[in-house]
């Protein structure tokens, strides 16, 4: 194309697939202004035009708005500068859309209330501060005063969610979910009644040495058991059972009798509950780790085992 060559506006939307209407809205507004006028006093661009028009429209198609779009084909603004501003400008809009996006995929899902809709719509929103209090307070609740124990300080690290700056659309749902679980007294007080569990058991067996806990030693003993097919109720569950009752009854300092028996199958019920492994799931999308393995078979197998052997 010859330099010195004037177009028409015709011609020109013609040459960058724009219309008329918007190459004239673009010349009123000064982005592309015309080079000359023709002797009927139509607007006239030159070549440069073209590749101002050409820009124009990438931009715009980015998103850029037209004040900002006219300080940049006029070099008062560096694209490089505008383009990561505006990167990080839709960055917070997918952010936004994300969260509604799993919260409206939620909502769909499990029926909810018009009160229940806002109240997860709040919990998306809550910024990460926000987050680690509202964890903080139901970690306080559940561990407070025993979180002194070593051992604690690691099972609270565990069951911290930590969503990521840019998480998906599962992983907000997940979070939704789980915030809503921490909040829920009937929860609290059940992990409350499992973590003071743990902690008679984790302070008998600091005087006697390091042992596994309870609910470890029944998953080492029984799950070998389920996948074999025993019976549990049949004869060859019995030395399975004796082996991580024995172990229990070591770790309380009790004699393995019919009492240690129940209070076994009452703990084990505690730690199957399905709320339980619900938060360690939800946890587990999170924080991006592998799915956990379900621990019920095993302990639904165990509970089975000691209250067939307890019957009166």
């Amino acid at each position: 194309m010859d330099g010195d060559t004037l177009y028409s506006i015709g011609e020109l939307a013609r040459r960058t697939g724009l219309t008329v209407k918007t190459i004239r809205f673009y010349s009123d507004r000064g982005i592309v202004a015309p080079t000359d006028r023709s002797p009927a006093g139509y607007r006239l661009y030159n070549i440069d035009a073209v590749a101002r028009l050409d820009l124009v429209r990438t931009l715009r198609e980015l998103g850029l708005d037209l004040p900002t779009i006219r300080k940049v084909v006029d070099r008062e603004l560096s694209l490089p500068e505008v383009a990561a501003a505006h990167a990080e400008a839709l960055a917070v809009q997918i952010r936004v859309l994300c969260l509604r996006r799993a919260v409206l995929t939620a909502v769909a899902e499990r029926g909810s209330t018009p009160e229940e809709t806002e109240f997860m719509h709040r919990l998306a929103q809550l910024s990460a501060e926000e987050r680690r209090r509202l964890i903080g307070d139901f970690l306080d609740a559940v561990f407070g005063g025993l979180d002194a124990a070593p051992a604690f300080a690691g099972v609270m690290r565990s069951m911290t969610p930590e969503l990521p700056d840019d998480p998906e659309a599962e992983q907000v749902q997940a979070w939704v979910e789980l915030a809503e679980m921490s909040l829920e007294p009937d929860f609290r007080a059940m992990v409350r009644r499992m973590a003071e569990d743990q902690a008679a058991e984790q302070a008998r067996s600091d005087t006697m040495g390091p042992r596994r806990d309870s609910a470890a030693a029944v998953r080492d003993h029984a799950g070998p058991a389920l996948t074999a097919g025993i019976d549990p109720t049949s004869p060859q569950a019995d030395p399975i059972v004796a082996a991580f009752t024995a172990h229990y009854a070591h770790l309380l300092g009790r004699p393995d009798d019919v009492e240690l028996r129940r209070r076994l199958a009452t703990r084990l019920e505690s730690v199957n509950d399905p709320r339980r492994e619900r938060y360690l799931q939800l946890l587990a999308v999170v924080n991006g780790w592998p799915a956990p393995e379900s621990l019920a078979p095993v302990f639904d197998w165990s509970v089975q085992a000691l209250r067939v052997r307890t019957q009166q």
